[in-house]
């Protein structure tokens, strides 16, 4: 991000050890949440943290919040996918509706909050295709796009997904509470 500040993150060389935080809120904001008030408490510094998921359409908006955990607790991207293949299987085409789901959230060291939510509709490919990217992105197709996210190149991935478009929202609000333009 071209943010102006410095950012730490826990694969920096000489990071401090990250808290670890068990998600175990019912959205995606309350886990972002959570994950970043413990950090800013923790380090007494702003603390940036978020939380996203897919939600299909045909399975009632699951895997959601649950979405790195579908196929069980220690499930793999590899499993997780073809579970959620597995469990769309049958569907038709234009039943396999599908959205990216974000959400990014700044925390104080006195627990104050601001978040930002971003989205990106898309449909499921009924098998993997790419090799770039994680999770869901071989089988999840952005709307306007034939390529799977993991098909995409990097910077067109970001200016397009729900991770990049929460946290360019977050930026946004914070200018605007601010009244900082740069």
């Amino acid at each position: 991000m071209d943010w102006p500040v410095s950012w730490l993150t826990v694969h920096d060389d000489g990071a401090p050890v990250f808290p670890e935080v068990e998600e175990t809120g019912d959205t995606y904001l309350a886990n972002a949440s959570l994950k970043a008030r413990t950090v800013a408490v923790t380090f007494g510094v702003p603390a940036l943290a978020d939380d996203s998921g897919i939600e299909v359409d045909a399975l009632g908006g699951r895997p959601g919040v649950r979405s790195a955990r579908y196929a069980g607790e220690r499930a793999s991207d590899e499993e997780n996918l073809r579970e959620l293949l597995r469990a769309i299987k049958g569907v038709p085409g234009g039943g396999r509706t599908a959205r990216y789901r974000c959400f990014a959230v700044l925390s104080s060291p006195d627990g104050t909050l601001a978040a930002a939510e971003g989205v990106c509709e898309g449909t499921l490919a009924a098998a993997p295709r790419g090799d770039g990217g994680f999770g869901y992105d071989p089988a999840f197709v952005p709307a306007g796009w034939d390529e799977t996210m993991a098909e995409l190149p990097p910077g067109e991935k970001d200016r397009i997904s729900h991770r990049g478009k929460a946290f360019r929202a977050l930026r946004a609000a914070l200018e605007g509470a601010t009244g900082n333009q740069g």
